[in-house]
């Protein structure tokens, strides 16, 4: 038990510094439009689904205001897929929905998906500077977690979100930590994170600030803590 709390007090003293270091980063004006695509393909289409996908990463890389525009395949199972996107503003992320390069991909897409096409719009709620962990090859690991918190503790959960990302940036092998509030639940969130290999996401994972959160998260979730990891197949 004590040790238990000894877990929590270290936690929360760098949680609270987390906090600080968000609120200096984040501007209420940013019109940043965030979004991530889950992508389930059957398994015999995943090599199609992946060529598919780089070149429509491609394409969207080159459309006005992309800031981000990466392509993931899930490690374990190699038929999932993950987009994450940035945009300038939602008018940009919107043209780039209904641009002919999409249009081409979806319908080249659709008779390869074993699930529905899920593409869900966010903001960013505790987000780091835009270049983070840009052009991440080689081993590095991204990890693409949804976070269901109960409507009641919504806004607990978006303290204890927010708490979580500046520590976890100064983890050793970090390339990037980011917390998105989806728009259409924000109940909802989806945590983006970019790390250098392996061990470092273990190292993190054993970190005082990542148990304390995981401790405080419990009771406030709405369903599984649902981490998955990717690679970049730009």
């Amino acid at each position: 038990m004590k040790a238990y709390l000894r877990v929590l007090v270290l936690g929360s003293a760098l949680l609270a510094i987390g906090a600080m270091q968000d609120a200096r980063a984040q501007s209420a004006g940013d019109a940043t439009a965030y979004s991530v695509t889950y992508i389930e393909v059957m398994p015999a289409a995943r090599d199609q689904a992946a060529a598919l996908l780089k070149a429509l990463g491609v394409a969207s890389r080159k459309a006005a205001g992309n800031l981000r525009f990466e392509v993931l395949q899930r490690r374990e199972r190699p038929n999932h897929f993950a987009i994450v996107e940035a945009w300038g503003d939602q008018k940009a992320q919107e043209a780039n929905g209904s641009a002919a390069h999409m249009m081409q991909f979806r319908a080249a897409l659709k008779p390869l998906l074993g699930s529905a096409y899920d593409e869900r719009p966010h903001g960013g709620l505790a987000v780091g500077p835009m270049a983070a962990g840009a052009g991440a090859r080689g081993p590095a690991v991204y990890v693409v977690t949804h976070v269901d918190i109960i409507p009641p503790k919504k806004d607990d959960g978006i303290a204890a979100l927010r708490q979580l990302a500046g520590p976890s940036r100064q983890d050793a092998g970090n390339l990037r930590f980011e917390a998105l509030q989806q728009n259409s639940r924000p109940n909802h969130f989806t945590l983006v994170e970019i790390w250098k290999d392996q061990e470092a996401l273990e190292g993190h994972e054993v970190a005082a600030h990542t148990k304390a959160f995981r401790e405080v998260l419990l009771p406030m979730s709405g369903s599984l803590y649902d981490q998955r990891l990717y690679k970049a197949i730009e």
